[in-house]
């Protein structure tokens, strides 16, 4: 079973940056898809990007000039670079391990935006 763990999360100025990670565990097999989500209060969780085993990434159109997804595969760790932040990018952004039909989510991790 593949466990998650994020970290990076915080309260930042709007224009600020902060960069997000999460380590995975457990038996990771490719080929996978490693993603980030946000869930912002009162709205539903959105795919911001993703990275797959082949290290293809993808971005929401709303956050590509902003955000980056990258990998380190020797520890096992996705991150996501985010950039000149705003009060809209508020929200819980949870990791995803996605592989044929199994998909397994970390607890997330909370970024505020806010003076």
């Amino acid at each position: 079973q593949v466990q998650l763990v994020e970290s990076g999360g915080g309260l930042v100025e709007p224009g600020g940056s902060l960069s997000l990670s999460c380590v995975a565990s457990g038996n990771i097999f490719s080929p996978y898809v490693m993603a980030w989500y946000r869930q912002a209060p009162g709205k539903q969780r959105e795919l911001v990007a993703s990275i797959s085993s082949g290290g293809i990434t993808s971005y929401a159109d709303s956050v590509k000039v902003r955000f980056t997804i990258s990998r380190d595969t020797a520890k096992n760790t996705v991150y996501l670079q985010i950039n000149s932040l705003q009060p809209e990018d508020t929200a819980v952004y949870y990791c995803n391990y996605r592989r044929v039909v199994t998909s397994i989510w970390g607890q997330g991790t909370l970024v505020t935006v806010s003076f």
